[in-house]
């Protein structure tokens, strides 16, 4: 299906038609030629990504190198181009620079892969990609200074990857900004714009008119309708046995069929299409627009309209584990030493091991023991049962405000969340994430309703969505809320800022 435009979910009928034809002068197109092959289409855009990559990557080298002559290089701005150079190039080439520029340009390649910034709709606003650009390099940034952390490199100036962030926010959005300014340009004036003819004046008919006349940058001037009921409408250019008079008279490249589906009209509009060598798209029946919003993909040959896909995408999720591992080994580095006393601490005041590990369920009901420091009596399991009458939360996970069965050590270090820090050894081994669900007993678990394994679509976390908004809430449902609301809008920038929160939530000391 060449051509099928993404479907117009927030357009409009539009109220008064305003013919495009008659409203400008036309400037003859060049046509559009539907031989043209899937396999050239493809071809030309991954040679389009890969050099939007090229230009991104080119860049933040470029920007990294500015930033560090911003820095180092100002000593003596008015010497010749030849003493700049050598001032510049000479320590640069020689301390740790190139590669941290290399692993700069390779992690803001994937963050703007993981946001989409390589096959970007062009409908989509310029403010709202340059905000995609904005997360792409803070979460490159923020990579990219823990992992300078993490390996206690001292090299690197903490001022030069700044300022190299700052220009790559205004040179990355910028040039998109001109690409977009460009194409938009060069449609208002009528350049490389496809005429299209809409089978259908109905609800969908119009909202893709409408969408269409809206984002002109997307290459399409819309010439009029084909419907069984013109109902005096001006829109309407003749019913659908009409498409080679209209097609002709108005100069049509393409043509869109928005009507409910009819096999054998369908094919009657395709054979005649092909021999007016047009390019017939036709979308797809939207089901009262529950797939307004769907990507249609092939499977065996055949299209498929996606109506709910996988909410986390494969890039992102390699791009989270990165961020877990790397967060883990630096959690662990600069916790060492309250780990140390901690451990010393509840050795002395209460008998029993200083580790405490459970079996929990993670990711789609896989168990794993959950390692933390301990905070009850050496008999809490068997006690729970006992207690489980008093529970002060809602729905099957057990908690108290007063458990009895907590130490006075446990107290504080439970308020401080501090016996939760074993929890990153499982972050290393993959069982848990930095950021997700909170992970629960078996015996909580077995008292799940169906409905709330969906919160077991991804791996548990060490900090969530419900501990840093909603933690004193003893209300089941409200986790199950956050956790539904984490699993369905997630994105790498929800992580960074959970993460943001959880530490000022650790220091108010709101643990129970």
């Amino acid at each position: 299906m060449n051509g099928t435009v993404t479907s117009p979910a927030s357009a409009s009928p539009a109220s008064e038609w305003k013919p495009e034809v008659a409203a400008e002068t036309w400037v003859p197109l060049e046509r559009a030629h539907p031989a043209r092959s899937r396999g050239a289409k493809a071809q030309g855009g991954a040679a389009r990504q890969a050099a939007y990559v090229a230009i991104d990557f080119t860049l933040v080298c470029l920007c990294g190198a500015a930033a560090y002559w911003l820095r180092f290089g100002m000593g003596n701005p008015f010497g010749t181009p030849r003493a700049l150079w050598n001032e510049v190039w000479t320590p640069l080439s020689s301390r740790m620079y190139p590669g941290m520029l290399l692993l700069y340009g390779a992690l803001l390649v994937l963050s703007c892969l993981s946001l989409d910034l390589y096959r970007t709709a062009r409908s989509l606003r310029a403010r709202d990609e340059a905000i995609k650009v904005i997360k792409a390099v803070f979460l490159a940034t923020a990579l990219l200074s823990l992992f300078l952390l993490t390996s206690g490199n001292k090299e690197i100036s903490r001022l030069v990857i700044a300022l190299a962030a700052a220009l790559n926010v205004s040179t990355l959005a910028g040039w998109r900004y001109a690409k977009r300014q460009y194409v938009l340009r060069r449609a208002r004036q009528g350049e490389g714009l496809a005429r299209v003819l809409i089978v259908g004046a109905g609800k969908t008919g119009k909202a893709l008119a409408e969408w269409l006349r809206e984002n002109r940058e997307l290459g399409y001037s819309v010439c009029g309708f084909l419907d069984a009921h013109p109902n005096g409408d001006p829109r309407v250019l003749g019913t659908i046995h009409d498409l080679r008079h209209v097609a002709l008279e108005q100069f049509v490249d393409q043509v869109f069929v928005t009507l409910p589906t009819d096999r054998e009209m369908v094919k009657e509009l395709f054979l005649e299409s092909r021999r007016l060598r047009l390019i017939l798209n036709v979308v797809p029946d939207l089901y009262d627009g529950l797939a307004w919003s769907a990507p249609v993909q092939l499977i065996g040959g055949l299209p498929v309209i996606e109506l709910h896909g996988q909410p986390i995408p494969v890039l992102g999720l390699a791009v989270k584990r990165l961020m877990d591992v790397a967060g883990a080994l630096a959690g662990l580095a600069l916790t060492a030493p309250v780990l140390v006393l901690a451990a010393i601490w509840i050795g002395l005041d209460s008998r029993g091991p200083v580790f405490y590990s459970a079996l929990r369920v993670g990711r789609k009901g896989k168990r794993f023991c959950c390692y933390k420091l301990r905070t009850m009596v050496a008999e809490a399991e068997a006690q729970k049962e006992r207690l489980r009458c008093a529970n002060e939360r809602n729905g099957p996970f057990f908690k108290m405000e007063n458990d009895p069965r907590v130490t006075r050590c446990g107290r504080w270090l439970r308020k401080f969340s501090v016996d939760e820090l074993p929890q990153l050894f499982n972050v290393l081994l993959g069982e848990m994430s930095l950021v997700g669900p909170r992970p629960h007993p078996l015996d909580d678990f077995e008292r799940y309703h169906i409905e709330h394994l969906r919160r077991l679509d991804v791996k548990p976390g060490v900090t969530g969505l419900w501990q840093v908004n909603a933690r004193s809430d003893p209300s089941f449902e409200a986790n199950m809320k956050f956790d539904l609301h984490y699993i369905e809008d997630w994105s790498l920038w929800l992580d960074l800022k959970i993460l943001a929160k959880t530490i000022p939530a650790v220091l108010r000391a709101e643990g129970h």
